[in-house]
């Protein structure tokens, strides 16, 4: 466990007994949100297994809503039980429920006007105090195409005659129709066509699900001691059979092997026969435009279709953004500046790393050429910064009306530092214009440092002959490199946020051993070179200015 891991849960504790406790006198009869109202019947909830209770939600639409209401949005049995990962320590839970019959059996409904399912999620907005960050989030997937983002609809919980605070109603990650359109894979469905999809696997901690699966063969970047490990999501462990799961394995490890071998850019050998690649540069550019610090790491969720259906590995939907959007004061940390995909490199030593995929990706020019021509057409529609802030200032306005207010009465975190906050403001109104002056400082900088990610990330796989000494440095360092061939070579020195401090582009007339002296003239600290000769990365590395 992590410094920043073991820091967080000790913060924790001590300040469960202080304001971790929730409000039981806040007084509630009504809302302009719809209200979600659960009895467990003397049971207490717990992470597994779900426990059955009674659920009634009051949605009157356009009209007020009041506790005493009719429940005229659902009324019946459900399984409820504490879901998330490192958010079970906040004493404001998330829950996963599960729709039944009166038999117990897990039945499908609408909720709040969503597509009717059986399996939800009542998200607990705690250590995001503008309590929009995953809403946010969610409804700039939905607004980008192309794979599908979960829908959501805030509300307000009362349990066990307590009132809760301020939810977001989630549709949970699964396959269906309205969801992850893949198709049922049963057990007897071994081969042929059949055998080729559906399946949905994920990147994430054990917590919250079976935990089964298998490990990549290829080490994350910048890290030798680490595993990437990839979770049967669907169908689950216990569901799954031995040929359907040698089946993915294969899969992923063919595009891994594609990904990593001479020929990765070739569209027809490379990785593009695998993956889908929209879907990869999507997921990629969702990441980063929220510098999610779980991103590309955690809750990654992946699905293969049928063969017949196009067949391909798809990189979606997204989830989990609370730490987004500036949220988090760790590695990567909370501003504006730097690449959520350098994380490897900033917190080498984390258990949860990023698969070696984006740095060899980006080696490919093709590739890059694409991400910059999604990002400028994302930045004339949906990513707007007009479009962006209005819908805070709509979500903001939804909240701000009264349902904000009642929610910091009950969970006084307003003020105070909830692991793991990188900004803390003492209103609901300051964390929102903190969020908006964030996300308009975000944009710029990407705007200005999409180009020089294209062309200066490096491929952690290539075979070095590349050295740097003395390192660390205090004033000048030499990086020595070997060519076997003539050509231009490019050596890029970046600061800890990924930004390009020095480009030198020095040609070479024919093969043999070179050096490139670089004075420091930045502050001391962390530094990343590469050395690049076309579209080969000779090498790279870390270096330490005292």
């Amino acid at each position: 466990m992590k410094l920043h891991q073991i820091g967080a849960i000790l913060f924790l504790l001590v300040r469960t007994t202080g304001f971790g406790q929730v409000d039981e006198n806040v007084i509630f009869n009504s809302s302009n949100l719809p209200i979600v109202i659960i009895n467990t019947n003397g049971l207490t909830i717990v992470d597994d297994p779900k426990i059955t209770a009674d659920m009634g939600i009051i949605d009157n639409g356009t009209a007020r809503n009041n506790v005493t209401d009719p429940y005229n949005a659902f009324s019946g049995k459900i399984g409820i039980e504490i879901r998330g990962s490192s958010s079970q320590m906040f004493p404001k839970k998330q829950w996963g429920i599960e729709l039944r019959d009166d038999a117990g059996e897990s039945k499908e409904a609408s909720l709040l006007g969503m597509p009717a399912e059986e399996d939800w999620v009542l998200f607990a907005p705690y250590n995001d105090k503008t309590l929009m960050r995953d809403a946010l989030a969610y409804a700039l997937g939905r607004e980008m195409g192309g794979v599908y983002a979960p829908r959501t609809r805030y509300c307000e919980v009362v349990l066990n005659n307590v009132y809760q605070g301020v939810y977001v109603l989630i549709e949970k990650i699964k396959r269906d129709k309205n969801r992850v359109d893949i198709n049922k894979l049963d057990p007897d469905e071994v081969s042929g066509n059949n055998l080729t999809g559906g399946y949905i696997f994920k990147i994430d901690k054990s917590t919250g699900g079976d935990g089964e699966g298998w490990a990549s063969n290829y080490p994350p970047s910048h890290a030798s001691n680490q595993t990437i490990y990839f979770q049967y999501d669907y169908p689950k462990a216990e569901n799954i059979v031995d040929v359907q799961k040698t089946y993915i394995q294969t899969q992923v490890k063919a595009f891994e092997d594609a990904l990593h071998g001479d020929q990765f850019a070739d569209p027809a050998l490379g990785y593009a026969k695998y993956i889908d690649v929209n879907s990869f540069i999507d997921y990629f550019i969702m990441q980063e435009l929220t510098k999610n610090v779980d991103g590309f790491r955690l809750s990654t969720f992946l699905y293969k279709q049928r063969d017949s259906d196009g067949g391909k590995i798809v990189l979606g939907p997204i989830w989990d953004f609370n730490l987004g959007f500036g949220n988090a004061d760790y590695c990567t940390k909370g501003e504006p500046k730097g690449w959520a995909n350098n994380f490897n490199m900033i917190c080498p030593d984390d258990y949860w790393l990023i698969p070696f995929w984006w740095d060899r990706l980006f080696t490919d020019p093709a590739f890059g050429t694409k991400v910059a021509s999604r990002w400028a057409t994302l930045r004339a529609g949906a990513f707007q910064e007009s479009a962006i802030q209005n819908r805070i200032d709509s979500l903001t306005n939804l909240l701000n009306a009264e349902s904000q207010q009642r929610n910091f009465k009950a969970w006084k975190v307003l003020g105070q530092y909830v692991w793991p906050n990188y900004y803390v403001g003492p209103t609901f109104q300051d964390e929102v214009t903190h969020l908006k002056k964030w996300v308009s400082e975000r944009l710029i900088w990407m705007d200005q440092n999409m180009p020089l990610l294209i062309t200066a990330v490096e491929s952690e796989k290539a075979k070095s002959t590349v050295s740097a000494s003395p390192n660390p440095f205090s004033s000048d360092v030499t990086i020595d490199y070997e060519l076997t061939r003539p050509g231009d070579v490019t050596i890029r020195i970046l600061d800890a946020l990924g930004r390009t401090v020095n480009h030198t582009d020095i040609p070479h007339s024919g093969p043999g051993h070179f050096a490139y002296t670089w004075t420091g003239s930045g502050a001391q600290g962390i530094y990343f070179f590469n050395v690049r000769q076309g579209p080969k990365v000779l090498g790279s590395g870390k270096l330490s200015r005292k």
